[in-house]
């Protein structure tokens, strides 16, 4: 599970923004979004410094319970 849509839409960007944003395709993003594809460090990175927000809250799940 990740936050990749929550963050990108807070952000008002579309996929093909974020995508133009990061260097990447806009189909990348999409995958991303719907746990289909696995980035690379690096791209994680990109993302959480575009997006405004960390590793940790971009791709690890909070926990519930606490």
């Amino acid at each position: 599970m990740n936050r990749v849509r929550e963050y990108r839409e807070k952000q008002g960007l579309s996929q093909f923004a974020l995508s133009q944003k990061i260097g990447v395709a806009r189909q990348t993003i999409n995958l991303i979004e719907n746990n289909k594809y696995n980035p690379s460090l690096n791209l994680c990175i990109s993302l959480a410094k575009v997006l405004g927000t960390n590793l940790n809250g971009l791709f690890w799940e909070e926990d519930d319970e606490n």
